[in-house]
């Protein structure tokens, strides 16, 4: 145990420098990932390593540091610090508890699948939307498919910090200030405060707190469309995009419901019931805000380009049927 937070302490001072290293060679206006001092930010990464279920949050730290070490403009700075990066992944998914460690697969279906494949157009920006239902591992697939292409990746952690960053000094509405979509419901009756009412008229434009997260959101997410090659997690993207005439490639990953209780309770450290009340909670939510906000239905294997049961693949073989099919691994 000594021996495993040690590493993790080592690893944490590492990705503190190499942020400010990035930071250094791009001199962006948006500034640092980490904006504490040394000691509590390392503090708070290490115990991401040593705590499962927040290895979406660390992940999601690395991905910000990756995106902006890809805009370096120095070609020899900007390969030290991704390899300073790569070598960080590397030794993160040596922990035991690293993310993506607890793999999905069926073994018994493994051998029995075949791969498919599609071809972009080259003036296309290489963009791939992916929904999922909680537990398949699909926020752990996007993250490697990003870093297997050397393309960018957002999910709606990142979001928050993105839009905070450029909305604050506007004033204007982001994520941070509004309910998370696990919060979502608008089918829930809500208190009625007249001044709360006005306050949120004059600040949205009329519009509801949550509907105007959402319009900045889509704004924020046909930007990224539209000028680089990324991995979209969730927020109704794929029918954003289609919606906005972009072109992209939707995904949506699933598995077994009893494969999906198995990783969440050995992930997440919870008991069957817990896993279970959780696993139903996320997907209803999911399900809420994409058939509310898109019109469409949720999980429908009409509304993607692909369809995916990660438990019949593991984490690695279903980020290699998907690199086959889109005919555009990177080296």
């Amino acid at each position: 145990m000594q021996e495993n937070k040690k590493k993790c302490m080592d690893l944490a001072n590492r990705i503190y420098d190499l942020d400010e290293k990035v930071y250094k060679c791009v001199g962006s206006a948006l500034g640092r990932t980490f904006t504490g001092n040394r000691e509590s930010t390392v503090q708070n990464l290490c115990m991401m390593m040593l705590t499962k279920p927040d290895g979406h949050l660390l992940r999601s730290e690395l991905a910000l540091i990756g995106n902006m070490a890809r805009t370096i403009p120095d070609k020899e700075e900007k390969s030290r610090m991704l390899t300073e990066y790569d070598s960080i992944l590397k030794e993160i998914e040596k922990l035991p508890d690293s993310f993506g460690q607890v793999d999905i697969i069926d073994l018994a279906r493994a051998e029995l699948n075949l791969s498919s494949r599609r071809k972009l157009s080259e003036s296309d920006h290489l963009v791939i939307c992916i929904s999922r239902t909680q537990g398949s591992a699909g926020n752990d697939i996007g993250f490697e498919l990003a870093d297997d292409l050397h393309i960018n990746y957002y999910d709606v952690e990142i979001f928050n910090q993105v839009l905070n960053r450029l909305e604050a000094e506007k004033g204007s509405v982001n994520d941070a200030e509004a309910e998370h979509f696990t919060y979502f419901d608008k089918y829930r009756k809500r208190s009625f405060r007249l001044k709360t009412w006005f306050r949120e008229f004059n600040r949205y434009h009329g519009l509801p707190r949550q509907d105007a997260v959402f319009f900045n959101m889509s704004d924020l997410i046909c930007n990224l469309a539209r000028t680089e090659d990324c991995v979209i997690m969730g927020r109704c993207a794929d029918a954003i995009l289609t919606n906005n005439h972009i072109p992209h490639i939707s995904l949506f990953i699933s598995a077994p419901f009893s494969l999906r209780i198995q990783r969440t309770m050995a992930s997440k450290n919870m008991e069957f019931r817990q896993a279970s009340r959780f696993l139903k909670q996320m997907d209803r939510q999911h399900k809420k805000y994409y058939d509310f906000y898109t019109g469409g239905r949720w999980g429908r294997p009409e509304n993607y380009d692909l369809c995916i049961n990660s438990a019949n693949y593991g984490i690695r073989e279903t980020i290699d049927l998907i690199e086959r099919m889109i005919d555009q691994k990177r080296k």
